[in-house]
């Protein structure tokens, strides 16, 4: 394959340097998406004389899956084809296009040409999920290649490839105290792992070190162990070297381990606990902030007993409900720490490390709309589903199938969305290519995700591009008209996202499983929508949604949809999760999820390139202003607009926290409060400005983001 790269390379880089004017040259990088098609793309793409022959080839050669391409007559899959082309589809910038041929494209089994240009990767993403039918695979093909919706990274990357990890994007699963679940936990890392999925572990169940084993005291060598093994399983599987093997583990606050739990993370960890490449989470219940609020003792308890206590698993008790039974109860073992002192080391180490995550477990659960108690997160912190325990027999075969998650993810473009000819009917095709990636997603190696997913149908539809679209519109992050856009746009999307699943449940004559048990069901979640008018609050938004020819859903259409809900049921037990957007957000030109942008010009590590430069969605010279960075905007701001989505958002957003290199870890604390108290469910990094690296790539999720 070609490596030349000096002239698109050098044209990319001017976007760091500024014209004689002053001004930023966005132009260049323009030039240099043009440059890297005509010195590089075009030169090491795999010629054919027509879609005939190139499928033909495809299939033979073992590329393409001969059943995807079987369900169409062939003039219509021409015709697909010949619409994407019609579309007249250009990468917006260098990075995108980058982004697309090394990660995403299908090449020679050799790595060294390509098989696909993007119109083709889209017509297949389109015939693979729309599964036969015509009229869905159009629709999903307008979608995708206008960027209104972008599928998450592992179901673009592997539709209709014949070599190829599966669809779905992250796994959930338990860890129960006996030695069967957690070798069949260590398996399933392998597993889920080489099938290119992130997958998090819940390890509140475990018993704590020096617990005892079968009356023995002091047996117990607690969680670190358990880590290390997972951390050696995902760095040994990947898929098929596409993707690297990624995971994380969750322990909740009052685990007697926890303090040990956060310190695999310090810098000067002795090389017998530190975890290097595992993400931490910690679960936080109500209680642990009145603690540290009243500067009270902070208890952990024991799970084996509270297990034996109460006939069921920590992490299925609401540790807020149950704490001062648990104190005053003589039979649980347990020790204190001071509360406060409990935070202070949370914020120690996410200063240093970046980590732990954090789930509000009250938050979570207060807001829970089905069955079920929420113990856990996953890799990007969005997920947010009910699980429940498996059984193992001694061969570590299924004595009984419990519930463990997997979640299927996707973007909608803000800004692609409000020029929407049809916005209602945009957001039913993305939640219908999403159910598709469900319906065909069957992860036999792990029953327990098979089981969970079959009866949930659970999807998670994200968005991106809120800062990009905030500032061409003319309106500043985190500003009133900020929130009051953030909050009537995930309220409208989350009327037509149930809405569609709705259709779907009449369809299909089928609910998600204990539907009847949910407060869909009973009404109940439509409450807040019918007994308070939602509208605009100022002006601008009003006009936005106005000239868009968008309709906000009013209390009669809320009071509709509510009596068809109650009496068809929904399909999906999710609909919405709001991941961190990585690749894919470059791609599509659109700033991530909906955090405000990094930098205006961010700079990225990209292989034997080094350094990519990459311009804010919809930034020109003359609106620099509505372009202020994350780190400026503070978090605060962040929090604000996130709890606007929040309270419209079925499961969890992915939040980061970012602060000046003057931050302390007092700022930290009094952040993860202000979040809490505004309902926020989880926090994903935190981040501190650094001079040296400012703008530069920070690790992500990277095998679940979008």
């Amino acid at each position: 394959m070609t490596t030349e790269y000096t002239d698109y390379h050098a044209l990319n880089a001017m976007l760091n340097l500024y014209d004689a004017e002053g001004r930023i040259q966005f132009d260049k990088d323009v030039t240099a998406a043009h440059h890297y098609f005509r010195q590089h793309v075009n030169q090491n793409t795999v010629f054919f004389h027509n879609l005939r022959e190139k499928l033909d080839f495809l299939i033979n050669e073992n590329y393409y899956e001969a059943d995807v391409i079987g369900q169409y007559d062939f003039e219509f899959i021409k015709n697909l084809f010949r619409l994407a082309y019609s579309k007249k589809f250009r990468f917006a910038t260098f990075l995108g296009a980058l982004k697309y041929y090394t990660g995403y494209t299908l090449k020679t089994f050799d790595g060294q040409r390509y098989l696909e240009r993007f119109e083709d990767r889209v017509c297949m993403v389109a015939l693979t999920l729309a599964r036969g039918d015509t009229q869905l695979a159009e629709h999903l093909l307008e979608e995708i290649i206008s960027g209104r919706f972008q599928p998450a990274t592992p179901t673009f990357l592997n539709c209709g490839k014949k070599q190829r990890g599966e669809f779905v994007s992250c796994f959930l699963l338990r860890i129960e105290d006996n030695m069967e679940s957690i070798g069949r936990s260590v398996n399933s890392a392998l597993q889920l792992s080489k099938r290119g999925g992130g997958v998090a572990f819940l390890l509140t169940n475990l018993r704590e070190s020096g617990a005892p084993i079968k009356l023995i005291e002091n047996q117990s060598s607690g969680v670190v162990p358990v880590m290390k093994m997972l951390e050696d399983a995902f760095s040994y599987a990947n898929q098929l070297g596409a993707r690297q093997g990624a995971g994380a583990v969750y322990l909740h606050a009052h685990h007697p381990d926890i303090l040990t739990f956060l310190d695999t993370k310090r810098e000067n960890a002795d090389e017998k606990i530190r975890i290097k490449t595992l993400s931490l989470g910690v679960v936080i219940p109500d209680i642990t902030f009145e603690l540290a609020k009243n500067n009270e003792p902070m208890y952990l308890f024991s799970p084996y007993d509270v297990a034996r206590i109460y006939g069921k698993p920590m992490s299925e008790l609401s540790i807020t409900e149950h704490y001062a039974d648990m104190v005053n109860n003589k039979a649980i073992r347990k020790r204190k720490i001071n509360a406060r002192e409990f935070f202070r080391i949370l914020a120690e180490i996410q200063f240093e490390s970046g980590y732990p995550y954090i789930m509000f477990e009250d938050n979570v659960n207060r807001a829970n709309p089905v069955a079920g108690y929420i113990n856990m997160s996953n890799l990007c912190s969005e997920i947010l589903q009910v699980n429940s325990a498996s059984e193992y027999n001694d061969d570590l075969s299924y004595r009984h199938t419990g519930r463990d998650i997997s979640c299927n993810l996707g973007s909608l473009n803000i800004a692609k969305m409000m020029d929407s000819p049809d916005f209602a009917r945009s957001v039913e095709i993305a939640v219908r290519g999403l159910t598709s990636v469900s319906d065909m997603s069957q992860i036999r190696s792990v029953p327990s995700i098979d089981h969970g997913n079959r009866g949930s149908h659970a999807i998670g539809l994200g968005q991106m591009n809120l800062h990009g679209y905030l500032a061409r519109e003319h309106i500043h992050y985190g500003s009133e008209e900020g929130i009051d856009f953030t909050n009537i746009y995930f309220l409208t999307i989350a009327y037509y996202a149930l809405k569609a699943s709705n259709q779907l449940a009449i369809e299909r004559q089928q609910t998600f499983r204990n539907f009847e048990q949910s407060a869909y069901a009973s009404g109940e979640y439509f409450s807040k929508y019918i007994t308070q008018k939602w509208e605009p609050a100022t002006e601008k938004v009003r006009a936005l949604f106005a000239d868009a020819g968008i309709a906000v859903p009013s209390q009669a259409d809320w009071q509709q949809l509510k009596e068809s809900v109650m009496a068809h049921g929904l399909y999906n037990q999710n609909l919405q999760a709001v991941a961190p957007t990585g690749s894919i957000s470059y791609i599509n030109h659109a700033t991530s999820s909906i955090h405000p942008i990094v930098a205006r010009i961010e700079i990225r590590k990209e292989g034997k390139l080094g350094r990519v430069y990459y311009p804010a969605a919809f930034m020109t010279n003359d609106n620099l202003e509505y372009y202020r960075d994350a780190y400026e905007i503070g978090p605060e701001k962040i929090i604000d607009t996130y709890a606007a989505a929040t309270q419209h958002v079925d499961q969890g957003l992915s939040l980061t926290l970012f602060f000046s290199d003057e931050a302390s870890t007092r700022d930290i604390n009094r952040a993860q409060i202000y979040a809490w108290r505004k309902g926020i469910k989880t926090l994903y990094y935190v981040r501190l400005r650094q001079s040296a690296l400012e703008g530069t790539e920070v690790a992500g999720c990277v095998s679940c983001a979008v």
